[in-house]
């Protein structure tokens, strides 16, 4: 199984943080017994099912799990092995964060299988601590880094989203609108696409440190217990900025209709102060016979003077009540 036949990274874990890296004929001949073995997937591949149904230990129904084409966040232990779908942020190039990328684990006690779709930089970390001697020893342990990796990234996400809404509040609050409406959708869609999933992925690493299995000693839980507590504030965070973001919506929509109502009063009370003036002068208007002061040189000054003390008399009668 090459390269483009589904095989994207092959390791022998040394025990002491290391990993050597194996080729297909190295994967073939494992055995048992000679370390912890991890194979890295493309589950979209043909030859990455054919690897797996050609694992006569493998039960069949983990072989469909790691093979599925849509999931969401879940764990479950079969026989002594554990089998999990997490998700991290989309970090690629070009690609928006909310679109969560996810990873799908089978861990025993001696080999541990995993696959993906699109590119994880978390899962590169683990292959480049790997090489470096720094990474997981067993396959406990290796849930534990990949775990820590996406929180890590995924709160780095987080933060973004939370400063943003922070910045939007404060322009709200210092009246400086402009185009904050757009902004602060794209911040209620991100968060509502990053709970979507981050909600199931708690329930998962809760369920995970609670789990019974023979190669899972209490220094693992102890570690997956504080993971299951990061992913419960990630949660809580999230949900504090997406409900913040809906106030400053609402803030922002009634400071607009405010600014609207201003300028409609506004509008309003001159149309009708010139409403009584529009009437005289178009009464005065009408080309018919009759009209007074029609040859009187002084009757326009007298009309003005008419009409300027009429709206005087209007702006007094407006303040008295009050609307103005």
């Amino acid at each position: 199984m090459g390269d483009m036949e589904g095989l994207i990274a092959a390791y022998l874990l040394d025990g002491q943080g290391g990993g050597r890296q194996l080729d297909r004929e190295a994967v073939e001949g494992w055995r048992p017994g000679d370390g912890v073995l991890w194979v890295h997937l493309d589950y979209t591949s043909a030859g990455a099912r054919r690897w797996l149904e050609a694992q006569e230990s493998l039960d069949p129904v983990i072989g469909d799990a790691l093979l599925a084409e849509e999931t969401r966040p879940r764990s479950f232990v079969s026989h002594d092995g554990l089998f999990a779908v997490l998700r991290g942020v989309n970090l690629n190039p070009g690609a928006d964060p909310g679109d969560m990328v996810s990873i799908r684990l089978w861990l025993e006690q001696g080999r541990i299988i995993t696959s993906r779709k699109r590119q994880l930089l978390s899962v590169l970390d683990l292959r480049a601590a790997l090489e470096r001697g720094e990474g997981p020893a067993d396959s406990a342990e290796f849930l534990w880094a990949i775990a820590d990796r996406l929180l890590t990234r995924i709160g780095g996400v987080i933060e973004e989203v939370v400063g943003g809404v922070d910045a939007l509040e404060e322009q709200v609050l210092a009246g400086d609108s402009g185009e904050l409406r757009s902004e602060l959708a794209r911040l209620r869609r991100e968060a509502i696409g990053l709970r979507r999933y981050l909600a199931p992925q708690r329930d998962a690493m809760a369920r995970l440190y609670g789990e019974r299995l023979s190669w899972f000693g209490e220094s693992h839980r102890g570690r997956l217990r504080e993971l299951a507590d990061t992913a419960l504030r990630q949660v809580e965070e999230m949900d504090a900025a997406r409900e913040r973001a809906l106030i400053t919506q609402e803030e922002l929509a009634g400071r607009l209709a405010e600014q609207l109502n201003r300028r409609m009063y506004v509008l309003a009370m001159v149309a009708t102060l010139f409403m009584p003036l529009g009437f005289f002068t178009g009464l005065l208007g009408v080309n018919v016979g009759g009209i007074p002061g029609a040859n009187a040189p002084w009757a326009f000054g007298v009309l003005c003077l008419l009409l300027g003390g009429l709206a005087v008399v209007m702006v007094i009668l407006f303040r008295r009540r009050r609307w103005m």
